[in-house]
């Protein structure tokens, strides 16, 4: 997947369709895509999708398939009928699992006829910070273990990772040009960080190096969604 034109991928962490549908109508124009999460996947089942495809929107698929191999392909694969554009899956789940999600996205969209999705490997989550991991066993500071994993997602050929913003300029030195980073954790500079701990505003996380930019609350809680991300569009320059 080539890298979309407008940045902005607005995060659609409503519990509802109806409400989710009226901010993609309203947002479309002004943003690059929308990324649809557990809770709104959960709720609204893979319809949700399809009614975004069908309105002009592309979609980024958040649901970090963690699993065995097997049952991540079958996943990946069920997302590619359904027409994604980017997915999710944790890259502690391991080389083998990320190489047969890959492979599941390469071999279903020739099948079916579709460009292949962007598999994105996601490496420690931005609301986690070091004492956190040391909680659930693993030694490694944040950054070492992004860089471990993000390694990991390299050799089974992953196109793109989601990481912190603070973590991008650090992968842009060892990782192929190629690879893709989306980044949650964005933050205009009048916004607060929310449960979120390592971020960085838009216009900076562009300068570290960063492809796309995962936008929720800041957007889809303003009192003028389409307002909100107009202004955060126009402080990119793009």
């Amino acid at each position: 997947m080539s890298e979309l034109r407008n940045p902005i991928i607005v995060a659609l962490d409503v519990p509802h369709p109806d409400a989710a549908l009226e901010l993609a109508r309203r947002l479309a124009p002004v943003v690059g895509a929308f990324k649809i999460g557990k809770e709104l996947f959960v709720s609204a089942g893979p319809d949700i999708v399809r009614r975004i495809r069908e309105a002009g929107g592309s979609v980024f698929l958040d649901l970090k398939f963690h699993d065995i191999p097997h049952t991540v392909a079958k996943a990946v694969e069920a997302a590619v009928r359904l027409d994604v554009q980017l997915l999710t899956v944790h890259t502690s789940g391991g080389l083998t699992m990320m190489q047969a999600a890959q492979r599941a996205a390469e071999e279903s969209a020739s099948r079916a006829g579709k460009p292949k999705p962007l598999v994105l490997g996601v490496t420690v989550l931005t609301s986690l910070n070091t004492n956190d991991l040391a909680e659930v066993g693993v030694p490694q500071d944040v950054a070492a273990q992004v860089e471990r994993l993000a390694g990991l997602a390299t050799r089974a050929g992953l196109g793109g990772l989601v990481c912190s913003p603070l973590e991008i300029p650090r992968l842009r030195q060892f990782l192929p040009a190629a690879m893709q980073l989306v980044t949650p954790g964005i933050r205009p500079a009048d916004s607060p960080a929310d449960d979120q701990k390592r971020t960085l505003t838009p216009a900076e996380a562009l300068a570290a190096g960063a492809n796309w930019l995962v936008i929720g609350r800041p957007i889809y809680a303003a009192p003028n969604p389409r307002a909100a991300a107009e202004k955060i569009l126009a402080s990119l320059r793009l």
